[in-house]
């Protein structure tokens, strides 16, 4: 026999969307339940960047310096090298923001945050070991979800569902929306190498013949990412472990000896990189914010920072009507509008760089010369300021609605 419960918004996926949401919408007066599937939020090679957009909303909530308490680096500029030429990207001091960097912070501790400051609302319940399975539908509209604990079986009826459980979404399947595929030329191999004392703490991307290495700075670590040919891993692993650390000798920085840190393929870990998004993000009773309705690409690091605006704007349109049990299509249809414009212009930013310049540097022989307008950029920084509010700040800049920023906890 299957245990319920009734909420005003059952929100599935511990996530940032999520959680960012249940925290906005529990601080707004809204009852909400938020469902994670996993036991604690330790996933490794998850989307660490806290953007500049991102730190703005913690300053907007007055979150902002219990966060930096929290371990972090902090990338001040975004650079790289092609072939043997440094370039400069993104210069973040101009940004109109009060904290004008890209904070490297593990996603765990983010999302250990999130859950901390929302449990203070007596409205919101996280569920731990939580899956969601399914939809309940009663007179075509989304009226809860099924979900299986250690407990067994659970029931959570809601006014509204949202769908916030990342590319695989479970539920997004079970709404039957359909999907567009965007393409990707490209898969990822993560993992990490320990700091040296003589290494420079300099987060960059390094394009070489055939190949693209992206290092990130973690204090005691790099965190790694070895970009491959889409759907290439198999024929990588066939050629043995000691020739892939030698080709990431080649295309990184780093010494032999520094990749005998790799051990075996368990210390590898592959994302395979999906660009897509829903037609339709809706259905009478349920939404899909975040990875769930726009898969991202990894260029630019963005997808956390653009599923957490999804957030804050879900919140700004969804809290009254949630408060009032009238949430309507309607509403759900201008979550979309809103947020449906920033996430078409950056999946079209995303594509022209892996079709334009990872996949063409992918099949290079040659160590490759940087593209004219990176080099127009070396010559005039100021032209750095664009990729720079671009990735920063994101296409279309939300703000927490006074009514949650002025609620009173």
């Amino acid at each position: 026999m299957s245990d319920s419960a009734k909420t005003q918004c059952c929100v599935v996926g511990g996530g940032p969307a999520g959680l960012m949401l249940g925290y906005l919408l529990a601080r707004a007066g809204v009852q909400v339940t938020v469902l994670e599937k996993h036991a604690d939020f330790l996933r490794d090679f998850r989307g660490d960047t806290v953007h500049p957009s991102t730190l703005e909303i913690m300053v907007e909530l007055g979150l902002i310096d219990r966060f930096l308490k929290l371990p972090h680096q902090k990338v001040r500029k975004l650079g790289g090298m092609f072939g043997d030429t440094p370039i400069e990207i993104a210069d973040f001091s101009h940004l109109p923001v009060r904290e004008k960097y890209i904070a490297m912070m593990p996603q765990w501790d983010f999302l250990n945050f999130m859950a901390s400051e929302a449990r203070t609302y007596p409205n919101f319940t996280l569920l731990m070991n939580t899956e969601a399975t399914d939809l309940i539908e009663g007179d075509h509209t989304v009226i809860g979800v099924k979900a299986k604990s250690p407990d067994g079986p659970k029931e959570i009826y809601a006014d509204l569902v949202v769908a916030a459980d990342g590319r695989g979404s479970v539920l997004r399947a079970r709404a039957d929306l359909a999907v567009e595929d965007l393409g990707a030329p490209m898969d990822a191999l993560w993992f990490r190498l320990p700091f040296d004392k003589d290494d420079t703490a300099e987060t960059m991307g390094r394009f070489g013949a055939g190949s693209i290495f992206v290092m990130l700075y973690r204090g005691d670590y790099w965190q790694c990412a070895y970009v491959i040919p889409k759907g290439s891993l198999e024929e990588l692993k066939a050629g043995g472990l000691d020739a892939f650390r030698d080709a990431i000798t080649a295309a990184s920085p780093f010494k032999r000896d520094r990749l005998d840190g790799i051990t075996s393929w368990d210390d590898v870990k592959l994302l395979t990189v999906r660009v897509d998004r829903l037609l339709q993000w809706y259905r009478p009773g349920f939404l899909c914010i975040g990875d769930a309705a726009h898969a991202m690409s990894p260029v630019g690091g963005v997808g956390v920072n653009l599923a957490i605006q999804d957030a804050v704007a879900t919140a700004n349109i969804l809290a009254q009507p949630l408060k009032t049990g009238a949430v309507t299509v309607a509403d759900l249809r201008d979550v979309q509008k809103r947020r449906m414009f920033p996430t078409r212009v950056t999946q079209a930013i995303q594509v022209a760089a892996q079709n334009n310049i990872i996949g063409p540097t992918l099949k290079l022989r040659e160590q490759p010369e940087p593209p004219f307008f990176l080099r127009l950029m070396q010559s005039f920084p100021i032209l750095r300021r664009l990729p720079a509010r671009v990735l920063g700040l994101g296409v279309r800049r939300e703000h927490v609605a006074d009514f949650i920023r002025n609620a009173e906890g």
